[in-house]
């Protein structure tokens, strides 16, 4: 299992969409954005690649050095599966939706 930590979701919306975009929309709209976009591409070079799983947003979820920790609120918010023979890209449609 992999896990990634996006910490800069509004500078990149900044620089793809625009400052006054990103300073319009509040912090957990750009991680929302930001977040499918990078599950929707990674889903597609994983399966570009041969390998066939799934890949998961989820909130409430952090590390601290060796330890996994959960927050009141654990969610998972979305899962994408990749790879040969998968038809449905998205089990969970309200991803842009500010949780």
């Amino acid at each position: 299992m992999l896990l990634v930590k996006i910490t800069n979701s509004t500078e990149v919306v900044a620089s793809k969409a625009g400052k006054i975009f990103a300073k319009m929309t509040p912090e957990k709209t750009d991680i929302n954005i930001v977040e499918a976009a990078v599950i929707k591409q990674m889903g597609e070079d994983l399966a570009a690649e041969g390998l066939i799983g799934q890949i998961s947003i989820v909130k409430g979820l952090d590390i601290q050095d060796d330890t996994v920790i959960t927050r009141k609120g654990f969610l998972v918010k979305e899962t994408r599966a990749f790879g040969k023979g998968v038809t449905q890209s998205r089990t969970k449609t309200e991803v842009f939706k500010p949780r």
